[in-house]
């Protein structure tokens, strides 16, 4: 296919933590805020005169600094980023908000702030590094709580700090603008539903992953225009392999998509931390409910987040269900679990999501564990790539001969617990 017209130009931006459209809202007069999670809620940190950047850190290669303050134990993704802020990688930021989602995460931001490595040991009176309590629940008392971390660790803090309007107003056009760019990535996601998708999965993944470290706003036109681009681009007619859904825990590291379609596999949808489901899922305002627009925010997070930290069983049981009903709905062959390795949360949720998935829905799954730079175990993961997808063409050949339901057709663990019902 044609090169999209401004891939390059979104490539260049996720080769530095600092890139170029951050330059340019700091001499804007901009305040940035850096933060840690999904699970914290992007528009209240992307208020008038002000934006958000989602940490990251790429092309980590050692992580000796991080590992003596947090040993080698600990998650890569939390290292990597301990590093880079050691390394003074992340001083662009103006505050960190960080969300105990999980505790290596918080225990890298606590090490942050120990060191003074964002803040200029005091050379930036008013940086601030805050940390949030984010709900264990998706129910109304998750809601409530959610909303009070709000207010005292983003709102309250950008308001004192740094003079930021945090009214409903303010809000609200910080929702609109969010909206926007989701609006904008999923409508460019609905071309990988196509049998001959015009648009690739590590392309998707390069668009998504800039709405996440770069400041929205910038980045709306080149969005709307690529939307445009795609609209009358003429697919290449590849003859994939076959189709896979990726889903586990963050994926900042463009390698691990482009190295899994180099296996001639396409990603079609993306359900992991940095991906558009549900991170780009508009947030849905109901402007005749008593709820006041932050209520209205918090909620969107708590209830419809898919995050293993979650634990109320509709959550657990809903999570496998979620990633069915994508599959099925971007036509997925398989599915691809994954995690960063020493990832607690999602390493329970990938043992039990490969096993219902398997066993439930009728999926092939491969379950993976994985460094946060791919470049560091790019032969194996290929190996276990290119394996997982021959075992897929073998079903496949194996159910055309004998007319085998197609996978997600039985009947899921959730629905028989509950007689049957979905």
């Amino acid at each position: 296919m044609k090169d999209l017209k401004h891939l390059l130009y979104f490539e260049n931006l996720l080769q530095s933590a600092h890139n170029e459209l951050i330059r340019q809202a700091r001499d804007e007069g901009r305040i940035c805020a850096a933060f840690t999670c999904e699970n914290l809620p992007e528009p209240l940190m992307n208020l008038p005169g002000m934006f958000s950047v989602r940490l990251f850190a790429p092309h980590t290669s050692s992580t000796d600094m991080a590992s003596y303050y947090m040993t080698s134990l600990l998650c890569e993704t939390s290292r990597a980023l301990l590093e880079r802020a050691i390394e003074g990688g992340f001083n662009f930021a103006d505050c960190l908000i960080a969300a105990d989602g999980c505790t290596m995460m918080n225990r890298a931001a606590e090490n942050m702030a120990l060191l003074h490595t964002m803040d200029g040991d005091g050379d930036k009176p008013d940086f601030f590094y805050e940390f949030m309590e984010i709900p264990l629940k998706a129910d109304e008392n998750g809601v409530e709580l959610l909303k009070l971390q709000c207010r005292n660790h983003i709102l309250g803090p950008l308001h004192e700090k740094y003079g930021i309007d945090v009214s409903d107003e303010a809000i609200r056009k910080a929702v609109d603008e969010h909206n926007r760019v989701c609006r904008l990535i999923r409508e460019i996601g609905e071309f990988r539903k196509e049998d001959d998708p015009r648009i690739t999965g590590y392309e998707f993944h390069i668009l998504t992953l800039a709405t996440y470290v770069a400041p929205k706003y910038l980045l709306i036109d080149k969005l709307e225009e690529t939307l445009e681009e795609l609209k009358t681009r003429k697919p290449d007619g590849r003859k994939w392999r076959a189709r896979v859904a990726v889903v586990g825990s963050e994926i900042s590291d463009t390698g691990m998509i482009k190295l899994i379609e180099d296996c001639d596999t396409y990603v079609c949808a993306d359900r992991f931390c940095f991906g558009s489901m549900p991170g780009r899922d508009p947030i849905i305002i109901d402007e005749e409910s008593d709820g006041d627009i932050l209520t209205q925010v918090c909620r969107h997070y708590a209830m419809l987040g898919q995050c293993p930290r979650v634990m109320n069983m509709e959550k657990v049981y809903g999570r496998k269900q979620y990633v069915n009903d994508i599959a099925k709905e971007y036509q997925a062959d398989g599915i691809i679990y994954e995690q960063i390795k020493f990832c607690d949360p999602w390493a329970y949720e990938r043992m039990m999501g490969s096993v219902m998935l398997r066993e439930d829905y009728g999926f092939p799954v491969l379950s993976v564990d994985r460094p946060y730079n791919i470049e560091a175990g790019a032969g194996q993961m290929r190996t276990r790539v290119q394996a997982f997808v021959e075992s897929i063409e073998i079903k496949k050949l194996g159910k055309n001969k004998n007319g085998n339901n197609e996978p997600g057709d039985r009947m899921s663990r959730s629905s028989r617990l509950q007689g049957g019902k979905d």
